[in-house]
């Protein structure tokens, strides 16, 4: 099942790999929502022992299993292990508080890119969210392990892609449990995750809605590799090049879905800089890197045509972890892209998205072709998105002919969240259903460090299943609906267009590694 991934390559770059930080210039970090430095110290421990990282030789393969299916043993030991880290010495780099930093540290604004002047480190919004976050799970588990002395542990996942998961799992929720946070909405300890972040109440189609949105994000709506890993993040690139369609989607609605609505930030998962103190960040990214997994691996390649990227920039972007031994390491992209290599794989859990695809829509949208009252796209942008908006937008060509609809130069207020989703040809104008074919997929973001306020970005989404399901392939134009699901304030798209879909790639880049 774990065949060779297909290459996808891009043109050299005269750039170099984002480098690891200099952990004795680790400065202050932002609370992003506020954008106030924080009154905390997530800097780590500084030592002037650094290694480079050597994946050890594969004795126990650790088995990461659904959150909701934990046996009393796992649960026990799951707790141990956490106890036994919330016990550790506040200077101790494996301690509980210091774990939780390393994502305050790297995700808001403590540190900056070697070199670069005060050009900040950011791991979300790029080709580097998979890879980073795998790597930190990767050193939070073993240390885990080697606290209750276990090398077979490892982190369940919260299994929120299939209905059987879609709640808060219930380990979690026991207030006498290592594993609990008090810092959680209180309306959704129970309640069905909304990936769409529509408000929806009927737990029925919030169901509906998730499956669609795992489908779009994880096939529906990527032409290539950087569409769901990430654009790129090069040394010197400023932050947030564009994330990938399930960093954007299901992964930013589960960190704002937990957030605690009391605070005055969202703390904790709801906040980067606090998102580690709530043991759930780590089940909840579990199965982040699980999807990486999935669409590595087992995601038909008529589906998925390409699914690793071969850019030296990418493989060699470095960070710096402490171990299980407390050893200051450096590790590189490159070892991350094998799970098992690394020593880990999941269960094996039925996919109820991979065939949600939906149902055709083509009576009512065949109407627009002759009764498009909408605006033409060129008369409104850029336009600020305070309110739902509807348009018309030329195709390049009639037919079948792959085609990508962008949205381009979107500028975003860093320290905000914000969401808005997009459909095309909607016939019903219903915006808490997601379960259709004109739903076209979406952005959003948990707030994050910039080294402005202000951020530019872009995405880019899939209308090839789109035209065939609505049978518009042959307009001459779309109509497109941009629905906001924050309040308020702080997108500016600066414009939109359709595309064909770029020529693959078929020569290896000319840098080495």
């Amino acid at each position: 099942m774990y065949g060779a991934a297909n290459l996808i390559t891009t043109p050299a770059a005269s750039a170099n790999p984002v480098q690891a930080p200099e952990l004795d210039k680790c400065g202050t970090a932002t609370n992003l929502n506020t954008g106030k430095l924080l009154d905390i110290n997530c800097c780590p421990p500084i030592t002037g022992n650094i290694i480079d990282y050597q994946l050890p030789p594969i004795f126990n393969m650790r088995r990461r299993r659904s959150a909701h299916r934990l046996s009393p043993e796992d649960v026990y030991k799951y707790n141990l292990a956490i106890d036994r880290m919330r016990n550790l010495p506040a200077d101790d780099p494996r301690s509980f508080m210091q774990q939780a930093n390393i994502h305050c540290a790297y995700c808001n604004g403590a540190y900056n890119q070697p070199g670069q002047g005060d050009l900040d480190i950011q791991v979300h919004n790029s080709w580097l969210f998979f890879p980073f976050h795998r790597w930190y799970l990767y050193f939070y588990e073993r240390i885990l392990g080697k606290l209750i002395g276990d090398p077979t542990f490892a982190l369940p996942f919260w299994n929120w892609d299939n209905p059987k998961g879609m709640t808060i799992p219930p380990i979690f929720l026991d207030p006498n449990s290592s594993l609990h946070d008090p810092k959680r909405n209180q309306d959704h300890l129970r309640a069905v995750v909304d990936l769409g972040m529509t408000g929806n109440k009927d737990p029925l189609q919030t169901v509906t809605n998730n499956l669609t949105i795992m489908y779009t994000e994880m096939v529906r709506g990527n032409a290539d590799a950087y569409d769901f890993m990430g654009q790129p993040y090069r040394e010197g690139t400023p932050v947030s090049p564009g994330p990938g369609s399930s960093e954007r989607g299901s992964h930013t609605a589960v960190h704002v879905f937990v957030g605690d609505p009391r605070e005055s930030s969202g703390e904790n998962l709801g906040n980067f800089y606090s998102a580690g103190r709530d043991p759930l960040f780590y089940c909840h990214h579990s199965n982040v890197d699980r999807m990486w997994t999935l669409w590595q691996h087992f995601l038909p390649s008529n589906k998925v045509p390409e699914k690793r990227i071969d850019d030296p920039d990418f493989l060699n972007a470095s960070f710096l972890f402490y171990d299980e031994n407390a050893q200051l390491v450096r590790v590189y992209v490159k070892d991350t892209i094998d799970n098992l290599r690394m020593g880990y794989d999941y269960d094996r859990i039925h996919l109820p998205w991979l065939d949600y695809r939906p149902p055709p829509q083509t009576a009512l949208a065949r109407v627009r072709r002759t009764n498009v009252s909408a605006p033409k796209a060129e008369t409104l942008f850029p336009l600020k998105l305070e309110r739902v908006v509807r348009f018309e937008v030329e195709k390049t060509k009639k037919g079948k002919a792959d085609e990508l609809l962008v949205l381009e130069n979107i500028t975003v207020d860093t320290t905000k969240f914000l969401k808005f989703d997009v459909f095309v040809n909607d016939e019903d104008d219903n915006a808490m259903e997601l379960d259709k074919a004109a739903y076209a997929g979406t952005y959003a973001q948990v707030p994050h460090k910039s080294s402005s306020k202000t951020a530019t970005t872009s995405i880019r989404l899939k209308l090839t299943d789109l035209y065939e399901d609505m049978d518009i392939a042959d307009d001459n134009s779309i109509v497109v609906t941009i629905v906001p699901r924050h309040k308020g304030p702080g997108v500016t798209i600066g414009g939109i267009k359709i595309i064909q879909t770029p020529p693959k790639q078929a020569t290896a880049s000319s840098k080495t590694n």
